[in-house]
């Protein structure tokens, strides 16, 4: 139906290009081969730079004749050439033409070519499949779909300097996963693309360069495999290094940097070697100056926060080198009314691009903000900053709302920021519409801010928790994601801690038995162990221990024996006993404890176990139990007694462990009093 409803454009389209187009194609099609290769000669001179008659011979079918014509043993060399170049140029166009190449199958067909041995004719097919591959709209997967395609591009790096620049580049463009660098290093690569970092070709240089940064991003065996390569008899990093210097073109120094950052960060070279403080650190702070195009500013900003994200010691050389953190507000103003760009392209571009140097500095703020106080502070008191991390949570572009939500964490992680800044801004309101309807990689950082937002010293507590957060926080916790699933639970604890009764009880509502329950099953431990402090917290302080023990007794008490029988980690079984010993500080509720002979079996099974964590919360339960000042606690201490737990206080009371031996020596005087 739709070419019916196409029809009327569709004619006026054809006419036009019937007109000027179609003895180009025709004379593809005449059987004399001179003619048909000067039709080709000169569609290739019709061709160049001009991009309505690249769609209009694509559309009467120029590809499929042209690849018709290269794959013909019978065509002779110079056309099988003349069809790849006009293949190439036709590739030049708009990504509809790629689109219309790959599905005419053109991929293979050249990637065949490459298996006759004439250079120039490999040459026209490599640049021709290195202007696809390098388009988004090309499936890379179809390079690795014959497994012999790859150890014949590595065959051919040796025949020319353009075989070398297109084959880089292929390699690096096509690079995207752990599985493509595990079959590029399987087949060579190192090996065989080193020897080019020293070509006399700019090009070849750079494209080898950037084959590296890719093979070496988060890869260890890359990484640890470089940092051992020599070239002309010098260190691979040494050469990364001389590649960095100011007089080689920024490009080149970006990507110098870049390798030697990710095999920094795939632990190849320790973050303290010189090579990286002295060299590649300033390198990058250096491209976060404004004289920088704001490509190069947005890629620096971004590499250094990724270097120093780990190393406090590099943020805090990084916060102090060339004014960084004044620096980086410079990203928010670009461009602007003053800006020293006459090119009117240029501001084009850039007015439609500012958004990725807001992105890049919200980046870097948190990679520098994330582990120093003093360097938080420094971030916090820049012009403005506040009111921009708020305004970058509402921002159209997506990648920003989540630069800007993780710089607000990074920030969050410091006390006095929480008391200060966030307070005074109110930071708490963006960041809960944030939460209600965004992607789960902008919730797992919102909700992570939300858990510290949510500490008990923190003045925003109180405003967030009259906003109705459990309801929200609860749905979290039913996510697919662990994630948000940890986070949701988390926030729960942390409201939890210390809070009236009344928060106490709406968490139990909303949450339900059943739901933390699951939790208490979740097959995520990080989930497990927040499910346990959130059940620690709620069942503190004996008014709320006895309420909820008289409505969840049961369940609470079943769970605790589960996990307690379970394959449990010591931090699991650890929480889980103190919850026992929460539970054994209750007025009424030490009674679920006292009638239950299987689960103080468990608890005289812990007292007398290797790990003295558990050994310390299990008596730490006993004691609870037998407390002298309580009542019933004769009856409590004569159960206990006919139990055997004396005997096995005694024995801890002799422990080697200080701590365990005192908390022994305060149970047992309960008996003596």
């Amino acid at each position: 139906m739709s070419c019916l409803l196409e029809a009327p454009l569709r004619i006026s389209v054809l006419s036009e290009v019937t007109a000027t187009s179609r003895h180009y194609v025709d004379r593809l099609f005449d059987p004399d081969p001179q003619k048909v290769l000067q039709g080709v000669i000169d569609m290739k001179n019709a061709v160049i730079g001009n991009n309505k008659q690249k769609a209009n011979l694509i559309v009467l079918g120029a590809v499929p004749r042209l690849l018709y014509l290269l794959q013909q043993s019978s065509s002779s060399l110079e056309l099988r050439t003349e069809c790849a170049v006009v293949l190439g140029s036709l590739a030049m166009g708009t990504e509809n033409n790629i689109k219309s190449l790959v599905d005419c199958h053109t991929i293979p067909a050249l990637l065949q070519g490459l298996l006759c041995p004439d250079l120039i004719f490999i040459e026209a097919c490599l640049r021709c499949l290195r202007t696809v591959f390098i388009s988004p709209v090309t499936p890379v997967q179809l390079l690795y779909t014959d497994p012999t395609v790859i150890p014949h591009l590595m065959s051919l790096l040796s025949r020319s300097q353009r075989t070398q620049e297109y084959i880089t580049q292929i390699f690096s463009h096509c690079c995207k996963t752990p599985e493509h660098q595990t079959v590029l290093f399987n087949h060579g690569a190192i090996q065989n693309i080193a020897p080019l970092l020293i070509s006399p070709s700019y090009k070849v240089r750079m494209q080898a360069l950037k084959c590296f940064s890719v093979l070496a991003y988060e890869n260890t065996q890359v990484s640890m495999t470089l940092v051992n390569v020599l070239v002309d008899g010098e260190l691979l990093s040494q050469v990364f290094v001389r590649m960095m210097q100011r007089d080689q073109p920024i490009e080149m120094q970006l990507t110098a940097a870049k390798c030697l950052t990710y095999m920094c960060r795939a632990g190849a070279i320790r973050t303290d070697d010189s090579c990286i403080v002295l060299k590649t650190l300033p390198c990058l702070v250096r491209m976060c100056s404004k004289e920088h195009l704001l490509e190069e500013r947005v890629e620096g900003a971004e590499t250094l926060a990724y270097l120093m994200e780990p190393d406090v010691e590099l943020q805090r050389i990084a916060s102090t080198t060339d004014h960084l953190v004044a620096m980086l507000a410079d990203y928010f103003k670009y461009p602007s009314s003053v800006s020293a760009i006459t090119d009117i392209k240029r501001l084009d571009h850039d007015l439609k691009h500012a958004h990725e140097l807001r992105q890049a500095a919200f980046r870097l703020y948190a990679s520098l903000g994330s582990n120093d106080e003093d360097i938080r502070k420094k971030i916090t008191e820049t012009e403005n900053m506040m009111d921009r991390i708020v305004s970058g949570l509402s921002e159209s572009s997506i990648k920003v709302r989540l630069a800007a939500v993780r710089c607000l964490h990074s920030l969050s992680r410091s006390v006095q920021q929480l008391r200060t800044s966030f307070h005074d801004h109110a930071v708490w309101k963006p960041l809960m519409k944030l939460l209600q309807n965004a992607p789960d990689e902008v919730l797992v950082m919102a909700s992570s801010t939300l858990c510290n937002l949510l500490l008990e010293f923190s003045p925003s507590k109180e405003p967030i928790l009259e906003s109705g957060v459990i309801e929200l926080l609860c749905s979290l916790t039913q996510s697919d994601s662990p994630a948000l699933r940890v986070n949701g639970i988390w926030a729960l604890m942390n409201m939890a801690f210390q809070a009236d009764q009344k928060v106490k009880v709406e968490i139990v509502r909303c949450l339900g038995t059943e739901q933390l329950f699951r939790l208490l099953s979740d097959p995520d431990a990080n989930v497990l162990m927040k499910t346990l402090g959130l059940l620690r917290n709620l069942l503190s302080t004996r008014p709320h221990i006895d309420q909820i023990m008289s409505s969840h007794g049961k369940q609470i008490m079943q769970a605790v024996t589960l996990i307690l029988e379970a394959e449990h980690s010591i931090e699991v079984k650890e929480q889980t006993l103190c919850i026992l010993a929460n539970i054994a500080d209750g007025n009424t509720a030490k009674e679920l404890i006292m009638t239950n002979d299987d689960m103080l079996q468990k608890i005289k099974f812990y007292m007398e176990h290797l790990n003295v964590k558990l050994q310390l919360a299990a008596t730490f339960c006993v004691s609870n139990l037998i407390w002298n000042e309580e009542d019933g606690s004769q009856e409590r201490q004569d159960k206990l007694r006919e139990l055997g737990f004396v005997d096995s206080l005694h024995k801890l009371t002799l422990a080697s462990d200080s701590t365990l031996s005192d908390r022994a020596k305060t149970a047992m005087q309960q008996y003596l009093a």
